[in-house]
């Protein structure tokens, strides 16, 4: 008989000895459910490329956070559809005090003060364009002037009462910015999460339908200011900017294909760090579910669970509400 003295095996034969060594435990309270809002009364609109997913209108909104609150989900993340006949080319519609958002926000503090809500601070919905900030007559997207405008949307999310203000435009030095008008304008405690390091990624189709910006973008792409999926160092620099202009939070965007950036930022910095698991993640995972090839529990659980193991302290995540269901 062979005399081994290491044995791993031995601590994987009983239920309760691995969940005693577990290393990462995924629970309710990682889990960000993004929700889309539009205009109207009762609505609960499908997403052709979003199965499962529906848009919806502020009162229905109310209904969807009592529900996910009686899951154990602690946050929300606003995606607002905004009409057509209100996008323009320099974005007015994004601050707005009585705009879609802004009156979202407003509507879920009110009834639920104990749900926080994150609010995207970007301008691809409200431009006419689909980019994420003003553009020259060349269509390049100007850095400076797009910074203005996103500090006004910041401070009208905040003036709303939203907990968490979240720029998703990557235009560089905004976070500084940010912070200072929030500082000045009394809203110390209103968070900031960068998206730090979000990629020029082709995962977010389905959002964009979602959202409505993919028509306005047509063949045009957002390379000129989101990250090349290739880096991996420059990762770290934007993080290491942003946390430096006074982030609270970052976020790296997408999640699967870059959980070799989630860990290399919680390793380096150790900040409260935040992944998306984006719509083309989810419509991947719910066509092999809906073919039959993978069981869906089990699998997005375990992919909940690797963005948990390499660092996440938080998931956005359009499984979020399934999966509270699961665990709970």
């Amino acid at each position: 008989m062979t005399i081994l003295t290491h044995r791993p095996r031995r601590m994987r034969k009983h239920a309760h000895t691995r969940k005693l060594i577990r290393e990462n435990n995924l629970t309710t309270s990682d889990l960000i459910f993004p929700i889309f809002i539009i205009e109207g009364e009762n609505k609960r609109q499908s997403i052709d490329s979003m199965p499962d997913i529906k848009r919806l209108s502020i009162d229905q909104l109310l209904i969807e956070a009592a529900e996910l609150i009686e899951l154990g989900i602690q946050a929300i993340a606003l995606f607002p559809i905004v009409p057509s006949k209100k996008k323009s080319l320099h974005a007015q519609e994004a601050f707005n005090p009585n705009g879609l958002a802004q009156r979202a926000i407003r509507a879920i503090k009110q009834k639920y003060s104990n749900l926080a809500v994150i609010s995207d601070v970007a301008l691809d919905s409200f431009t006419t364009h689909g980019q994420d900030g003003l553009i020259n007559d060349e269509g390049y997207v100007l850095n400076d002037e797009t910074i203005k405008v996103l500090v006004k949307q910041a401070l009208s999310h905040a003036q709303s009462g939203s907990d968490i203000v979240a720029p998703s435009d990557m235009m560089d030095g905004r976070i500084s910015v940010i912070r200072k008008a929030l500082e000045e304008n009394g809203f110390i405690h209103t968070s900031i999460l960068a998206y730090s390091a979000k990629y020029a990624s082709h995962y977010y189709g389905p959002f964009r339908d979602a959202v409505g910006s993919s028509v306005n973008l047509g063949t045009s792409n957002k390379e000129t200011y989101q990250m090349d999926p290739a880096n991996s160092n420059e990762a770290i620099r934007e993080v290491g900017l942003d946390i430096d202009e006074g982030a609270d939070i970052v976020m790296i965007k997408p999640g699967l294909p870059y959980l070799d950036i989630v860990y290399r930022v919680k390793q380096t910095f150790g900040i409260p760090t935040f992944t998306y698991h984006v719509s083309g993640e989810y419509v991947m995972l719910k066509a092999a579910v809906q073919n039959n090839w993978l069981k869906e529990e089990q699998v997005v659980l375990e992919t909940l669970l690797a963005f948990k193991r390499a660092g996440a302290d938080g998931i956005l995540t359009y499984y979020a509400k399934q999966a509270a269901g699961w665990l709970k």
